[in-house]
């Protein structure tokens, strides 16, 4: 093949080369935004975003965070508002292999505990989340809940407690609590006094953030040999 110099044969090269990455990725190959490790937070509707303006959520957040630290993962959302644990086990499998991610932050069971669902069977579903997670290579970080206090001083302890023994169990990171600093704030949730409204999303975020950001750099230094 004969290289031209000037404009048209640089524009050619462009061309060819651009072909080649799509054709290329398509084959298995993989460029730069390809190769990105992953994130995956598998969650409820506090992590879909439910009730937000597109772009508001604190995973939304997360992305922009994560740029401006450097940090070049891929983030995806595999959240689904109403989703509970059992949900979450469900659909984890084909997540995992479409997916490949690093890190799974998993953000479920709150439905479970509004639902009054049994301890033991949330706990068994965490359970198998994180094996399955473990078992495809990913780092795991557990984000825990609480009840509000009408569920009863003794199923809300319990509930709350599960998250951070199955996070202990399986030596995940923990957050105890995705509301933590605004959850008796009536004016940072929306009218259903459930979801938090977007001015409340930062405070999300940072409270995930403080767990997740050393998971990140941990990982980008063994990348880095």
């Amino acid at each position: 093949m004969e290289w031209r110099s000037g404009k048209r044969g640089w524009e050619r090269w462009l061309w060819i080369w651009a072909f080649t990455l799509t054709i290329g990725n398509g084959f298995g190959f993989t460029s730069t935004a390809i190769a990105q490790p992953v994130v995956m937070v598998l969650g409820d509707s506090l992590s879909a975003g439910y009730g937000l303006a597109q772009g508001t959520g604190w995973v939304d957040l997360l992305r922009a965070q994560m740029a401006r630290d450097g940090l070049e993962f891929k983030v995806v959302n595999a959240s689904i508002s109403g989703e509970t644990t059992l949900g979450g086990r469900n659909r984890l499998a084909k997540l995992l292999t479409t997916w490949k991610p690093a890190i799974v932050v998993v953000e479920l069971g709150a439905n479970d505990g509004l639902r009054g669902t049994d301890l033991a069977t949330t706990r068994a579903n965490l359970d198998a989340i994180l094996e399955a997670a473990a078992s495809a290579g990913a780092a795991t970080l557990v984000i825990g809940m609480r009840l509000p206090p009408n569920y009863g001083a003794d199923y809300g302890r319990r509930f709350h407690a599960l998250f951070g023994e199955v996070a202990k169990t399986h030596k995940a990171a923990y957050v105890p609590f995705l509301l933590e600093g605004f959850a008796e704030q009536r004016a940072q949730f929306q009218d259903d006094g459930v979801h938090p409204r977007a001015e409340a999303q930062p405070a999300m975020l940072a409270t995930v953030y403080r767990e997740l950001k050393p998971m990140l750099e941990r990982l980008r230094r063994k990348a880095a040999g």
